[in-house]
């Protein structure tokens, strides 16, 4: 099955269209491109670079409570957000360290500035952890992932929890065609620190299986892709633990589907390692709610991959 996001990434490096980014750092990329993973045969996380489970754990149980605040992750020792948070707070009044203006290019092109930028960010975060106010002012997202899933806001003031919504669909009427969660709010979108990029999923039941379909508009595919499919795999276990269902399919459809220009090499590089055996899920059969599982409840068994591949994320 990995094989699957393989292709994808040998089929941008072979065909993807040159274009420009909002990051400046450019990017080769197709649109309208699918993977399907049988979630039967093992758990996707990929084989040929070492992903941190860990941080997939963590960053999807940030989702499922509807939190938005980064401090919960850095609790749990993720930092994938940090940069979109510092990336506010560096543009508040408040702010008043070295100037980190066009901070993403310069990270990448002055090491002095790059260690300055680790600075400010450690401190930033170190902040984060230690102040309550500081973290309820500067630990915001707005409204991203967490707060569509659990809280979506309605015109009249009230919220709708989408997933345990969901959920409840699929224990009593499985085949509706209407188990649909959306993180694409139009009103909110200009308040997120990023707006979603995986925006909408589906699910469905056939034959006593649960199967998902993510739609993602765009798809960083060396270094998001492959936690979006773990989340996204993850997430389809731990509803069809609770609805009594077995795992069907994981379907991935891509919008833009790119690979970033300074990731061409790292992506060259996976494309030459051997493919293993995908790990083994084990939940914590004792815990009945999605909205229960904790870290430890959630653990990979088998996992033996290639070493990490280091990449520098665009922001």
């Amino acid at each position: 099955m990995e094989e699957a996001y393989l292709t994808l990434g040998r089929k941008i490096l072979e065909e993807g269209h040159v274009k420009e980014d909002r990051t400046g750092t450019g990017t080769k990329s197709l649109f309208g491109y699918q993977m399907r993973f049988d979630l039967s045969k093992g758990f996707p996380l990929l084989t040929t670079k070492r992903v941190p489970f860990g941080l997939i754990k963590s960053e999807l149980l940030w989702f499922l409570k509807g939190d938005t605040n980064i401090r919960y992750l850095l609790e749990h020792n993720n930092h994938i957000w940090d940069e979109w948070a510092f990336e506010r707070y560096i543009k508040s009044d408040d702010y008043q360290g070295p100037d980190m203006r066009n901070f993403g290019r310069r990270v990448l092109q002055d090491e002095a500035f790059k260690q300055s930028y680790e600075v400010e960010l450690k401190a930033f975060c170190d902040k984060i952890l230690a102040d309550d106010d500081f973290a309820a002012k500067y630990g915001e997202l707005g409204n991203i992932y967490g707060a569509q899933w659990r809280h979506w806001e309605t015109k009249d003031g009230r919220f709708i929890d989408q997933l345990k919504n969901v959920i409840d669909m699929i224990k009593t009427t499985p085949d509706s065609r209407r188990l649909i969660v959306s993180a694409w709010n139009p009103e909110d979108v200009p308040t997120m620190a990023l707006p979603p990029c995986h925006t909408m999923f589906q699910f469905y039941v056939n034959d006593g299986k649960l199967s998902c379909q993510l739609y993602q508009r765009s798809g960083d595919v060396f270094l998001g892709v492959p936690f979006n499919i773990a989340s996204y795999a993850l997430l389809t276990h731990l509803i069809a633990h609770e609805t009594g269902l077995e795992v069907g399919d994981f379907v991935h459809t891509l919008g833009d589907a790119h690979l970033y220009t300074n990731h061409i090499d790292q992506m060259n590089e996976q494309l030459t390692r051997d493919i293993r055996s995908f790990p083994t899920l084990k939940l914590n059969h004792e815990k009945q709610s999605v909205f229960d599982f904790e870290m430890e409840d959630i653990v990979i068994e088998g996992y033996d991959p290639h070493p990490a591949i280091k990449a520098p994320i665009a922001v």
